[in-house]
């Protein structure tokens, strides 16, 4: 298993930073999560928050290149239904080439109702976008001219110059929970992102298999939200406030898309303090060092999972915390899992 840390730039008005402080705080929190070993950094994207959740991940991707050397950049997920994919081919390109090959292009079809409504893109329009984004993209890169008449994005005669370093193009991955989309990612040959309710990795494995391809040839990269303090109280006391922020947010985009098992019901929680003691206690991995290792064998017997993604930096969280809790779990965890 390789491990990777996610990073959103979130500024809640609560615990509001000046936001140039921040990043760059940010940004030496990744170089020393290099340091430590990690294997990549991942962006996570929204759009039009209160706590200016990070909107443009190949502008905070290309940050990551210029100050660092051997961490793989991720994004996780770039919403390609929101951009011109002519325009975001180019961007990715640059980003690869800044990183001298290091970008990972995690996509997906986005869910939030807020943000369609505010671009004025029909939701139901989703999917349709996202593929025809990728097959525009992968033209783009393997091919010298293109010219493509689709549904949403009419192109002539277009030129990607210059191209990525990685060949024929930075690694693909999607973004899914529903069935379809599972399904859809496996058929297509892309790596799997997962990120809260019901395992996806079952079925895209069973679809893989059935479409003729060995899965040991796929990674599949599961989210989980992670802190390490000296006792359990310690922890959630730590954490909670910044953890009940980071999940409320999720409230009401996922409730209302219900596109997976559970969706209905995502969040029954209504204090900070009530989370400890709730039915989500055991897929948080908070608590000591031994109750986080107990917890990562348990994760590992369950699901299935290449690319682990601890999500550490809670909006909001005092840096230096976050950043001892990433230096215990990448000598005191990673090497127990490791692969």
């Amino acid at each position: 298993m390789r491990f990777g840390i996610s990073a959103d730039f979130r500024n809640p008005p609560k615990w509001m930073r000046p936001s140039n402080e921040l990043y760059t705080d940010i940004l030496k929190q990744i170089k020393l999560a290099e340091d430590l070993g990690f294997h990549n950094v991942w962006l996570t994207e929204h759009h039009f928050t209160e706590d200016g959740y990070n909107p443009s991940l190949l502008t905070t991707a290309a940050a990551i290149a210029a100050q660092t050397n051997n961490i793989r950049i991720g994004t996780f997920i770039l919403l390609l239904p929101y951009i011109h994919p002519a325009m975001a081919s180019e961007d990715i390109a640059s980003v690869d080439i800044l990183s001298n090959g290091r970008l990972d292009l995690g996509v997906g079809q986005g869910y939030s109702f807020h943000e369609f409504e505010a671009l004025n893109i029909e939701r139901k329009t989703r999917a349709k976008r996202l593929y025809e984004g990728l097959e525009i993209y992968k033209k783009l890169f393997t091919e010298e001219a293109v010219t493509y008449n689709g549904e949403f994005t009419k192109i002539k005669n277009m030129r990607l110059s210059p191209k990525s370093i990685q060949k024929p193009y930075p690694p693909i991955w999607i973004g899914a929970r529903g069935p379809k989309g599972i399904k859809r990612a496996a058929h297509n040959g892309y790596h799997l992102m997962a990120t809260f309710g019901p395992d996806p990795a079952p079925l895209y494995i069973e679809t893989l298999k059935l479409k003729g391809k060995n899965p040991n040839d796929f990674k599949i990269a599961q989210l989980r939200m992670c802190y390490i303090g000296d006792t359990e109280d310690q922890a959630w006391d730590d954490c909670q406030d910044h953890l009940f922020h980071t999940l409320d947010f999720y409230r009401d985009i996922v409730e209302n898309a219900n596109d997976a098992e559970g969706d209905s019901s995502f969040f029954p929680i209504k204090k900070p303090s009530d989370i400890r003691h709730s039915v989500l206690r055991d897929h948080l991995m908070v608590g000591t060092l031994d109750q986080v290792i107990e917890k990562m064998h348990a994760f590992t017997n369950d699901y299935s999972c290449t690319d682990l993604v601890v999500y550490m930096q809670f909006p909001g969280m005092d840096v230096s915390k976050v950043n001892r809790s990433m230096e215990i779990f990448a000598k005191r965890v990673i090497p127990l899992f490791s692969s």
